[in-house]
């Protein structure tokens, strides 16, 4: 019998909110973390390695069979995110017949760009996949995708190139949100672990709620931790979303319906999301 539930966490600051009060001594030895990039996390949660955690939201379509999503949790952004880039050396406009690198620590926005691209913008496109270094994956690209904090870090170096962020562009052509990450478990577990997983979720929620009464500690935290400014993580944090309701959902089946149309999924996928009954009034009582 496993004894641990396994929970994955993904080694970016935007998913920092839901982490940052989580209160993991109350636990003790009954859960374990794991951190990687999403990529590492999505192939995790796959093999069954990790039983719970932040997965890309595209490889929740792949696995749907497999998984449930947690309620009123993801990273979203309804407009600019702030992490998600296009870096180019021309308008986007005249990327027809352009080569893109794309960073290898992402499915989510690699499928996003893919459908941008293609859908809304018409162009054939080729693309080569690798490690998130700017200035390796534009030496033979006309552009480059990055993610996350390896995104930000670009921004800040003032490179000489055209920037898009992905969240803007969904947001323009399509007026929806854009969920970049779910928090995710696999159905194999519940059985074992419902309680357990019950009592995680909601102290997940409980930071949340945390972070959003007062996002000054985290704030801080990242300002220490990763450097610039803290105007500029403010900004960054407000334009993130970490709930999951009708709005977050509306906009990621559109992105599934969009993914199918363009041959990324076999079909177009429903979010099944698992409620934890307790956890209101756990959020409450903390």
């Amino acid at each position: 019998m496993q004894k641990s539930l396994r929970i994955g966490q993904i080694l970016y600051t935007n998913t920092l909110p839901v982490y940052f009060h989580f209160d993991q001594s109350r636990f003790e030895d009954r859960i374990a973390f794991l951190r990687q990039v999403p990529a590492q996390l999505n192939e995790a949660m796959a093999r069954g390695d990790i039983d719970v955690g932040p997965i890309s939201s595209f490889s929740y379509a792949e696995h749907a069979s497999e998984y449930l999503a947690l309620a009123d949790l993801s990273v979203s952004a309804k407009g600019r995110v702030g992490s998600i880039f296009l870096f180019s050396k021309k308008p986007i406009e005249e990327l027809d017949g352009a080569r893109i690198a794309l960073t290898n620590t992402s499915a989510t926005s690699v499928n996003l760009l893919k459908i941008i691209l293609h859908k809304f913008y018409g162009h054939q496109v080729s693309y080569v996949t690798q490690a998130p270094v700017l200035s390796e994956m534009m030496q033979e690209s006309d552009g480059a995708l990055l993610i996350g904090d390896d995104a930000i870090m670009a921004i800040r170096q003032r490179v000489p190139y055209m920037i898009y962020d992905l969240g803007e562009l969904w947001h323009r052509f399509t007026g929806y949100s854009m969920t970049f990450a779910l928090w995710a478990v696999r159905k194999a577990v519940l059985a074992e672990h419902a309680e357990l997983l019950g009592e995680v979720h909601a102290s997940f929620l409980a930071s949340k709620k945390m972070y959003q009464r007062n996002p000054e500690p985290l704030i801080d935290y990242v300002h220490m931790h990763y450097g610039g400014e803290k105007a500029d993580w403010r900004q960054y944090f407000r334009g993130l979303q970490h709930s999951f309701d009708d709005e977050q959902r509306a906009g990621l089946e559109y992105f599934y319906r969009c993914a199918a149309e363009q041959g990324l999924l076999p079909r177009p996928v429903s979010v099944e999301v698992w409620e934890n009954p307790d956890s209101k009034n756990y959020v409450e009582r903390k």
